[in-house]
């Protein structure tokens, strides 16, 4: 994978990160965090749809692998409930 497929990718987790935080209604952190939530996203989503048995439904070639759009979307909206559910949230 060489660097223009890499930097795609970080947008493409930093998109399904942020649109995954707008849907758990998390609005903490900014560009990196989104592009971390994509990429666990991604591992979680995938790990989740491989144990259910369920296809890809949609996703990217980068580098030779297949980058899951709606699975990294879904785990990371799992992901970020969960995290807000552990760290509550903040009282102003």
């Amino acid at each position: 994978m060489g660097l223009p497929e890499f930097l795609i990718m970080l947008v493409v987790a930093g998109i399904c990160g942020s649109i995954a935080r707008a849907l758990a209604g998390n609005t903490r952190g900014g560009c990196l965090v989104s592009i971390a939530l994509g990429f666990i996203g991604a591992l979680l989503g995938g790990k989740i749809a491989d144990m259910l048995g369920l296809p890809e439904i949609f996703s990217i070639p980068f580098g030779g692998k297949n980058y899951p759009i709606v699975w990294s979307i879904i785990g990371a909206s799992i992901f970020v409930a969960i995290l807000s559910l552990l760290t509550g949230r903040s009282r102003s």
